[in-house]
């Protein structure tokens, strides 16, 4: 999640969804091939269970991509035009309704477990609102997340979206309908944001276009999205397997190949020129507001801008000096950022062939590993795990990432590794992103959240960024507790990836709400971290694409850590780290606020 658990939302679904999952990796918001089902009317409460269950039952049609991320297969033919007027005042009523359902629960009448959803669905429909209130749906695509990339995944047959029967095959002709409307949608939307100043930079429209491009193609066989009819199932034979291999030959000819080139084209032509050569969000009007909103959302807190800004700058500095330790410990002759560079370029870093020498090391971590993992956790997950090379159409612009594995067991968690050149991958750092996308971090905390009995659906399936994307790089930091970081590299490479999100509070601020440049924020990476300037920029470009995410994970890591110490020195002898990780996971997740709430009664109750 590097990943990002939750792929494919731009900043407006981001503003307009709000609390919408993904870390993972496909359950965005997005178009629609048939009319969204109306909001239902408002009924009397029964139960706070079954206000719940409603509620969750009603977001899967709203957000049927959510749906088909968790193997219910109901909606795989729905694709809403999530980015239309008409949609956002569907959304508003839904949540609406819902908080005002919330309201005639007594709270005090809960048990503690309901008390604890009670206070994490308030804070869901509050900020669920208060996100429709931007209205931003003006810049629907940037180069990280958006639909059109989306689409690309869900249409490989490698994501999310099922290609095991005949309704699967023609479940997806509804979504590539929904993609065309959804576009049009799109480009009418920029053309607003066109005539108010509220476009994307430059630097990013100029990487959107050869996404977009690489879709083009003559040969529809060559396409993507003909993959899943070059591999359908020998189940599927006769006049089947004849009607979906000429509705599938149609469907890329007429549908999706002229949507990508319409975007493409409309982009180079029209929306490049009017592009922003500010970086930030408060380039554009109401961005100020805008930007305090997505801090807000991202953290789960109340911290403001500055206050980020300068806990990233103390963090920095402390993290050099670790840095320095560990420069020294080599007997290295040099400055820090010449050591970067040693780390960075020597070959003896580089020792893979080919892809799977890459795969094959993090399964050789992953071993070392294992025989640790019972002294740490009590819980752990029944789901299936695997690492794989990311597919070859989005890897360039890829981070690794992590993919939630299907509630059923259908498909199992995915730790997605781009490889562009296997001979060029760095050694250097795969140690502590094995712990963050994988084992413990990501898999462990999505899967035992996902398979907790008792929990309602909506908390199952949740996703904050500061809870999940916080115990991720948390679970960098049990690296020597797990066996590893025995090479003084390798924990070098724990600092670099910690001082990568430390950087993120100063320069995601320092962009968005303190005038810097594009250019000064690179510069600041360059000179503060293990990097390369490719990946710095393409860095910064993620920050410049979706505000505010990249905070979430300093700040709830260090709030994960502060409980801990918090626990061992408050139980003393009582303390089990075991007990502690257990209760931080078991419950799934939720706001810091309430997170720490929660881990404070627990304290009290083991002294």
């Amino acid at each position: 999640m590097k990943k990002e658990f939750v792929a494919a939302l731009s900043l407006g679904a981001i503003l307009l969804a709000s609390c919408t999952p993904n870390t993972p990796a496909e359950t965005s918001t997005t178009p629609e091939t048939t009319t969204a089902p109306e909001v239902k009317n408002a009924e009397p409460m029964k139960s706070i269970s079954q206000l719940f269950d409603d509620y969750y039952e009603e977001r899967l049609q709203l957000f049927p991509l959510e749906a088909t991320a968790i193997a219910d297969n109901r909606y795989n033919n729905l694709l809403p035009n999530d980015i239309s007027q008409e949609h956002q005042q569907k959304l508003k009523a839904f949540y609406q309704k819902y908080q005002d359902e919330l309201k005639t629960i007594d709270r005090e009448k809960l048990t503690e477990q309901e008390r604890i959803s009670y206070d994490i669905f308030a804070y869901e429909m509050a900020t669920s609102l208060e996100g429709l209130q931007m209205d931003d749906q003006l810049m629907p695509l940037n180069q990280f997340w958006s639909l059109p990339i989306t689409m690309g995944q869900l249409g490989s047959g490698s994501g999310n979206q099922p290609f095991k029967t005949v309704k699967d095959y023609d479940d997806f002709l509804g979504r590539i309908n929904g993609f065309e409307v959804w576009a049009d949608t799109a480009i009418a939307n920029m053309r607003r944001g066109m005539a108010k100043g509220e476009v994307l930079p430059k630097a990013l429209t100029q990487k959107v276009l050869p996404q977009l491009k690489s879709m083009v193609v003559t040969d529809y066989t060559k396409s993507i999205f003909w993959e899943p009819v070059q591999n359908m199932p020998a189940s599927i034979q006769g006049p089947d397997r004849e009607r979906i291999t000429q509705a599938y030959t149609k469907a890329i000819k007429e549908q999706v190949v002229p949507t990508y080139k319409k975007l493409h084209d409309f982009m180079q032509r029209e929306y490049l020129p009017k592009s922003r050569t500010t970086s930030g969000i408060n380039g554009i009007p109401n961005g100020d507001e805008k930007y305090r909103y997505v801090v807000r959302y991202w953290t789960t807190t109340d911290m403001t801008p500055d206050e980020i800004f300068t806990l990233g700058e103390r963090e920095v500095a402390r993290i050099r000096g670790e840095m320095e330790k560990v420069k020294a410990q080599v007997g290295f002759k040099g400055d820090l950022k010449a050591f970067f560079k040693h780390v960075n370029e020597s070959k003896q870093f580089m020792p893979f062939k080919k892809p799977e020498d890459v795969l094959k090391g993090y399964a050789e971590i992953q071993a070392r590993m294992q025989p640790q993992l019972d002294k740490l956790f009590g819980l752990k997950p029944q789901s299936k795990f695997e690492v794989r090379q990311t597919e070859a159409f989005r890897a360039a612009s890829a981070s690794a990432e992590y993919n939630p594995p299907a509630p059923d067991g259908s498909r199992p968690g995915i730790f997605y590794v781009p490889i562009l050149d296997a001979t060029k991958y760095n050694r250097v750092g795969m140690e502590s992103l094995f712990l963050h996308e994988a084992i413990p971090g990501h898999h462990y905390q999505i899967s035992i959240q996902q398979e907790q009995q008792g929990l309602p659906k909506f908390r199952q399936y949740s996703w904050y960024g500061a809870y999940g994307e916080g115990w991720a790089l948390y679970s960098e930091s049990l690296g020597k507790e797990l066996g590893l970081y025995t090479d003084p590299y390798q924990y070098f490479g724990r600092l670099s990836d910690e001082m990568h999100r430390a950087i993120r509070l100063v320069v995601d601020v320092g962009m968005h709400a303190k005038g810097w440049t594009r250019e000064k924020a690179i510069q600041y990476s360059l000179d503060n971290e293990l990097t390369s300037e490719e990946a710095a920029v393409a860095e910064i470009e993620r920050y410049m694409a979706i505000p505010g995410q990249a905070l979430s994970y300093k700040i709830g890591e260090l709030k994960i850590q502060e409980l801990r110490r918090k626990a061992e020195q408050e139980l003393g002898s009582k303390f089990s780290v075991s007990a502690f990780h257990d209760e931080v996971l078991k419950d799934g997740g939720m706001p810091l606020a309430v997170l720490e709430k929660k881990i404070n009664e627990w304290i009290a109750a083991r002294k």
